[in-house]
């Protein structure tokens, strides 16, 4: 089974991003791993992950980015197509009001079994809680760009995005934050639950609106 697992550079003046630390932190069992650092950039990360996507077949991907302020690992479950940056991206694009894909569709759902993943991750004792709402950054644009990827140019593909927590060198106060060794663990859980689970759960512990 081949996996692509992507995380993003630091952004927002930060000095690491625990998606892509993380990410490198992943000992796959069972698969083989490939992993691909995007840049914090709205058209140049979805140029990469389209590049990547048509350069070898994957059977999961896994995309990651990082939601600080969130206590725990969120599995998303829709992208909407809209950019709306509150802040520049690391190349100064700041969209407002713009479509991922013009004319493409208002949202996508995303293809892991997300909420059999949180329930994975809270069985390990790792904070979880499934996510409706992405965001409308580059995160959000590189989710639904993926999701978008998979309905017109990878059928099959099983696809979607995670959000982690801050890693705890990035917060100075009471800021919920999580190792990166645990949030390693996490996605590890993650690929393995997308691998392994056909049809998501019906109910699920927790979710984050």
């Amino acid at each position: 089974m081949e996996v692509l697992l992507t995380g993003f550079e630091p952004f927002d003046g930060q000095r690491t991003n625990p998606s892509w630390d993380a990410a490198l932190a992943v000992r796959p069992d069972g698969y083989a791993l490939t992993t691909l650092r995007l840049p914090c950039v709205f058209d140049k990360s979805l140029e990469m992950l389209r590049a990547a996507l048509d350069e070898r077949r994957y059977d999961v991907v896994v995309a990651v980015g990082q939601a600080g302020g969130r206590a725990g690992v969120t599995p998303e479950r829709v992208a909407v197509n809209l950019d709306d940056a509150r802040i520049p991206d690391n190349a100064g694009n700041q969209p407002v009001d713009v479509p991922v894909v013009p004319g493409g569709p208002a949202a996508y759902f995303t293809g892991l079994p997300v909420k059999a993943c949180t329930a994975a991750l809270t069985g390990a004792g790792i904070p979880a809680a499934v996510s409706h709402t992405a965001g409308t950054f580059v995160c959000n644009h590189v989710f639904y760009g993926l999701m978008h990827l998979v309905a017109t140019s990878h059928p099959g593909l099983r696809a979607g995005f995670v959000h982690v927590p801050f890693a705890p060198e990035q917060v100075a106060d009471d800021t919920p934050s999580l190792p990166v060794e645990t949030t390693a663990r996490a996605l590890e859980l993650v690929i393995r639950t997308s691998l392994d689970t056909a049809v998501d759960l019906p109910v699920t512990g927790g979710t984050l609106h």
